[in-house]
């Protein structure tokens, strides 16, 4: 990978971690559903009577959009909401990179490496101990809506690979269009016009700061960033990048939300980190992926 990418791949990281322990301050004033829905109605608005809509299927941004805002972003903010600690949640979502390099390995007929099949086995050693020790109040409920996010995240990265899309803020922005009315419904359904009445007097700076962190860093900056990766490497290289993510978490949470990190804690992020550096590591083909008939 080039330094320039690299580093990309770093600030692309260390925003999304960031994003958890912010995007937990938004979610002591705004309704979780609602919370996702602003946030994408703004990253869409009004920015797509601006920028031409990318040359690519109008059902790839659909399909995006739906899974990256609603499938993935939602259930996040409510696992959160749920009680699942914002460290843990970028933990739980880093599930994601296995499930992303099963994708590749299955679609995409690329190979994985001795060192990444060591790295995906520490990672899942330390994001087991972190779910095993992590506080009570985090709902077995929470867990699961964030596993599933996990897994709309890998679906997603397999659509920007497919779609072989070139104007990537341009796709993040278009995309963006399609969470709201459905999340704005389900908004409705499950709490009536309660959490909409309450903007008004629940929202204060902190909100908005929160709001457009998550609008203009997380979303904009961030996929635009990261479906970049994806375009220029393959899914298997880039993946492990984002286990960089729950560190970058947890340190945000201790710095925003005054979180501590235990000894239990402390061994799993060490965990990740040695998976990260091992997932890394150039090496011959362990795996390869199926040739498809024809090719």
């Amino acid at each position: 990978m080039q330094k320039k990418h690299l580093i990309l791949a770093v600030l692309v990281t260390a925003v999304w971690g960031l994003n958890f322990p912010i995007t937990k301050l938004g979610l002591a004033a705004i309704d979780p559903l609602l919370l996702t829905a602003l946030r994408f109605t703004l990253a869409a608005l009004p920015w797509v009577f601006f920028v031409r809509r990318p040359q690519v299927a109008f059902q790839w941004l659909v399909a995006y959009g739906l899974i990256f805002g609603v499938a993935m972003w939602a259930l996040i903010n409510i696992g959160i909401e749920q009680g699942v600690p914002p460290g843990t949640a970028a933990l739980l979502i880093q599930f994601s990179a296995f499930f992303t390099l099963g994708w590749g390995v299955l679609l995409f007929r690329e190979s994985l490496s001795l060192g990444q099949v060591l790295g995906m086995v520490l990672a899942a050693l330390g994001l087991f101990s972190i779910v095993q020790g992590s506080p009570g109040e985090a709902t077995t409920v929470g867990f699961v809506l964030l596993m599933v996010s996990a897994f709309s995240w890998s679906v997603g990265n397999v659509i920007i690979k497919q779609s072989r899309v070139r104007e990537m803020f341009a796709f993040v922005v278009w995309a963006s269009l399609f969470p709201p009315i459905p999340l704005f419904l389900l908004t409705w359904l499950a709490h009536g016009a309660a959490p909409f009445t309450a903007l008004a007097t629940h929202v204060d700076r902190v909100t908005v700061f929160s709001l457009l962190f998550q609008v203009y860093a997380a979303t904009h900056f961030c996929y635009w960033g990261w479906n970049l990766l994806l375009r220029e490497y393959p899914v298997s290289r880039v993946a492990p990048l984002s286990l960089l993510i729950p560190v970058f978490g947890v340190i945000g949470s201790i710095v925003i939300l005054g979180h501590r990190v235990d000894v239990s804690e402390g061994l799993s992020i060490a965990l990740i980190l040695s998976a990260l550096s091992v997932g890394l590591i150039k090496g011959r083909p362990l795996f390869m992926g199926t040739t498809r008939p024809g090719q």
